[in-house]
């Protein structure tokens, strides 16, 4: 009995690595090998790039991150063949077409088209190689926009997408269920995480495309520079937000392939948030900005209110360690050294 892939190849059933039965709460204790070949795709990137340095920190010695311009994710036959040649044993899935409000707004058929043929892709090359261990990074955009405070994974696919990126949201959530599939007809103990909203080094600080923490971040920051009274954001500044740093989302990215072998997504987060006015009055006493800051209401808001439970990825032993002031501190830090050496990625 044979599996057909959309390549024309088979997967003998027989072949699939099967994993150890689970306690019933999702929870296993399977350290990876140091010497396992790890495969970060979108290893360039905010979450990517953390998930490199965690593994090496922890000691894997076989960590490999193909670049675009190695491997373009979207193309079918060079994802395969690429898996074909590197043959790993563990996948980090964190490569996807990102961007703020803006760019999920205006481009909504390029995040929903590139996100699907990159998840497609990776995932199924992965299942026709063997690849026992895979973790899919999504976000917590999955989830609908009026969802119970705090929004525990059950809430997926239980009411209607915020409409600014529901493109990228439906992307994101086709390929958990890739996942889901995955585990049902071949018993691979793949997994699926739910990142909160991002930041760190490695961010994008780009006027259009980045997301809201490293916008103000920039804006701030340019402002200081420039001698600007005023800076004028987007909104009305009262949507709540949480914010994870890009470091701890590496940690918990590793902690929950050695101890969760679960259905279900889990969600990756602090439990605590605060309104965006309050970021940007805490972005802007980093930066040393000491001018006004108002408010563009007539720009769209967003999903009022986006705070994730942690519950599921708490009981499995993890936790945050890097609190918000910090992690912005450092992260403004490594923004001014990289924009003045002239390496800032935009």
């Amino acid at each position: 009995m044979t599996a057909c892939t959309d390549t024309g190849a088979t997967v003998p059933a027989a072949s699939v690595v099967k994993a150890p039965a689970p306690v019933p709460d999702g929870r296993v204790h399977r350290p990876l090998d140091r010497s396992a070949r790890v495969v970060v795709a979108g290893g360039s990137g905010l979450a990517g790039s953390a998930v490199r340095r965690e593994l090496r920190h922890e000691g894997f010695t076989d960590v490999v991150a193909p670049g675009s311009a190695e491997l373009d994710l979207r193309e079918r036959r060079a994802v395969f063949d690429w898996f074909a040649a590197r043959r790993p044993d563990v996948v980090v899935l964190a490569a996807a077409r990102v961007g703020g409000i803006k760019a999920n707004a205006t481009r909504p058929a390029e995040f929903l088209s590139d996100n699907l043929r990159i998840q497609v892709n990776v995932l199924d090359a992965a299942l026709e190689h063997g690849v026992e261990r895979l973790l899919f990074l999504g976000s917590s955009c999955i989830y609908p926009k009026f969802a119970e405070q705090p929004i525990r994974e059950e809430a997926l696919l239980t009411g209607p997408l915020e409409p600014t990126n529901d493109a990228y949201a439906i992307a994101k959530i086709a390929g958990i269920l890739h996942v889901q599939a995955v585990r049902r007809q071949y018993g691979l103990p793949w997994i699926s995480a739910m990142p909160t909203n991002l930041y760190g080094p490695g961010d994008t600080f780009h006027p259009e495309r980045s997301h809201v923490l490293p916008s103000l971040i920039r804006r701030f920051h340019e402002a200081k520079k420039s001698g600007a009274r005023r800076v004028v954001n987007w909104g009305s500044g009262t949507p709540r937000r949480e914010f994870l740093h890009a470091d701890d989302l590496a940690r918990a990215c590793l902690h929950l392939i050695e101890h969760y072998d679960g259905d279900g997504p889990v969600n990756v987060g602090t439990g605590t948030d605060l309104t965006i006015r309050e970021l940007a009055e805490l972005v802007a006493d980093v930066a040393g900005y000491r001018g006004s800051v108002e408010w563009d209401t007539k720009q769209p808001d967003g999903t009022p209110r986006k705070l994730l439970d942690v519950s599921r990825l708490t009981a499995l032993g993890w936790a945050p360690r890097i609190g918000l002031r910090e992690g912005i501190t450092r992260t403004y830090a490594w923004y001014v050294e990289n924009l003045e050496s002239g390496t800032l990625r935009h």
